[in-house]
């Protein structure tokens, strides 16, 4: 049985990786997805090969007017919204002594921002139309323990994992269900950014670190998209109404809590 039939959900950074896979995975249970991303042709072609339970909005995460409009037109395109997942994040490296300002607030803009007023924005709809909701958030391993060349992606994901119990707590009485996924080092077009931070701060060759970093993990490769969409869709369905304030780690072993 489809777990999310008459469902719609909103879905950020949704173009391409995990919130790809994600939309992919929400359509196939039976949802009507609202495909997000601050590329919009990247988007509108995801919600294309979809086919007609997908759209296609517009979203820059780090501008409210943005986050306000793209959940406008989900509403008036899909109805409404019983479902978000806080996907888009950008990371970062560099040793403590080399951290930029600048950098460090473009991560904390589009990672903890980002994530808190398109939940804000998302609630409000919500409670105003009545019934409730499942909101998800995408905290990370990162945010679990600290790194030694990741202090403020790993303090973005750390947020995030407090933002979650604390929009939780607060958003529980009107039938808001706030939890998290933290993933562990998840293959695809990410990691491969992630890869080239190593290679400057580590002085790795090119895929050194990501073939370290999958040795290490003790299911014995690194995760993939599609390692993630069964806990999206769990959190998402009915069988998670009495969760709240969790974060998942789906990581294969690397983190044990």
């Amino acid at each position: 049985m489809k777990r999310l039939v008459g469902k719609t959900a909103l879905i950020t950074g949704a173009a391409r990786g995990i919130g790809l896979a994600f939309a992919k995975a929400y359509v196939a249970e039976g949802a009507k997805v609202a495909i997000a991303d601050i590329d919009s042709a990247r988007a509108h072609q995801a919600a294309a090969d979809l086919g007609p339970a997908a759209i296609a909005v517009e979203m820059d995460v780090t501008r409210q007017e943005s986050i306000d409009t793209a959940v406008s037109e989900t509403v008036s395109q899909l109805g409404q919204i019983d479902i978000l997942i806080n996907n888009a994040a950008i990371f970062s490296a560099a040793p403590v002594v080399d951290i930029d300002r600048a950098d460090f607030a473009s991560v904390f803009d589009i990672n903890v921002a980002g994530t808190l007023f398109t939940l804000q924005a998302v609630a409000r709809h919500m409670i105003e139309r009545g019934g409730g909701g499942k909101i998800i958030n995408m905290a990370s391993q990162a945010g679990r323990r600290g790194e030694p060349l990741v202090a403020v992606y790993c303090a973005s994901k750390a947020a995030i994992i407090s933002l979650t119990q604390s929009a939780a707590l607060n958003l529980i009485e009107h039938g808001i269900n706030v939890n998290a996924i933290a993933p562990g080092v998840v293959d695809g077009e990410h990691w491969d950014g992630v890869d080239a931070f190593f290679a400057k701060y580590e002085n790795k060759a090119p895929g050194q670190k990501k073939k370290e970093v999958g040795e290490a993990v003790p299911y014995g490769r690194m995760g993939t998209a599609d390692d993630l969409t069964g806990m999206a869709v769990f959190l998402a369905s009915d069988d998670a109404n009495y969760i709240l304030a969790q974060t998942y780690n789906v990581d294969g072993g690397q983190w044990m809590s």
